[in-house]
């Protein structure tokens, strides 16, 4: 999706034009992948604008640096901090927030522990990742032939620049598959997640999804909706799928920070129909979440 610009970015401590936010054509990051991100959102609701789990996200950021022993020069509290800043600067009620740490200019080959370590933090416009329709009527989806990252080769609790080159290369398979996204399988043949997203089944009234030991990225927008299905009496399981428990669900649906709760409507050109009553409900809990309808979950705001 294209990139709303706008007036300041955070970088290093300070913020600077958007058009000045630039990087050497030698860090080492964009040779070697050798950066961490997030991806965040933040909603219009009648209090102001509020990020959505604000704090969460930038301790995962925090978690993926400690992975790849990057020792960031920021605080959780700083970081937390600069994200507002940026929103506010920029006078966007709703945008999404793209913070990233990568190893910057300075050293070349693959000891990265000598080179400098950049952060910046973005924020733009942007929409419903997967179409507008897409989070209505849901979307079409293949299994890839690409297998997810195994824990032993790349650590999947880590969202880092350089592991999305998988990701990638289902997406752009689906895409030229005429499908919208890729779910992929992990080394072991189960279920994993998609492209971006993480994966949930709905069979006989119950929730599935996989756990952490089919190298998922544990989502936060995966543990929002398991929390809130669970406040609403709804029993959700973790456990390994097989590709045949995709095809034979009742309702199917991805969620992430870009694609919030998005239906999927067909797997492998097996039909699993329109968008069901749970993942329907689940969406209207969590817009009404995230847009500070819902009293109980107010400490998941964070007002900039």
């Amino acid at each position: 999706m294209p990139i709303d610009k706008v007036d300041k970015i955070w970088m290093n401590g300070k913020l600077v034009n958007w058009d000045d936010a630039k990087v050497h054509v030698l860090s080492h990051a964009l040779h070697y992948g050798s950066g961490v991100f997030e991806g965040i959102r933040a909603y219009e609701t009648d209090k102001g604008t509020a990020v959505f789990r604000l704090t969460d996200h930038m301790q995962r950021l925090l978690n993926s640096a400690k992975i790849y022993l990057k020792n960031l020069p920021y605080s959780l509290d700083e970081l937390v901090e600069a994200a507002k800043e940026t929103v506010r600067v920029n006078n966007l009620r709703s945008c999404y927030i793209r913070p990233i740490a990568f190893r910057g200019y300075g050293e070349m080959g693959l000891n990265p522990l000598d080179a400098p370590i950049d952060i910046a933090i973005a924020v733009w416009s942007w929409g419903a990742y997967l179409g507008e329709d897409g989070l209505k009527n849901g979307i079409s989806a293949m299994i890839s032939s690409f297998q997810r990252i195994d824990p032993n080769a790349l650590p999947p609790a880590a969202k880092a620049t350089g592991q999305y080159i998988n990701s990638i290369l289902a997406k752009m398979e689906a895409i030229y598959g005429g499908f919208d996204e890729a779910i992929m399988l992990d080394s072991r043949g189960f279920v994993s997640e998609g492209s971006g997203e993480n994966l949930f089944i709905v069979k006989g009234g119950v929730i599935y999804t996989p756990s952490t030991s089919a190298s998922i990225l544990e989502g936060i927008t995966r543990d929002t909706v398991m929390k809130l299905a669970r406040d609403m009496g709804l029993e959700v399981v973790e456990r390994d799928l097989v590709r045949s428990d995709l095809f034979l669900a009742d309702e199917i649906f991805c969620t992430g920070t870009a694609a919030e709760i998005t239906p999927i409507r067909e797997i492998d050109k097996r039909e699993i129909g329109k968008p069901g009553e749970i993942t329907k409900k689940l969406q209207e809990k969590f817009f009404a979440v995230v847009k500070g309808e819902e009293e109980k979950y107010s400490d998941w705001l964070e007002y900039v």
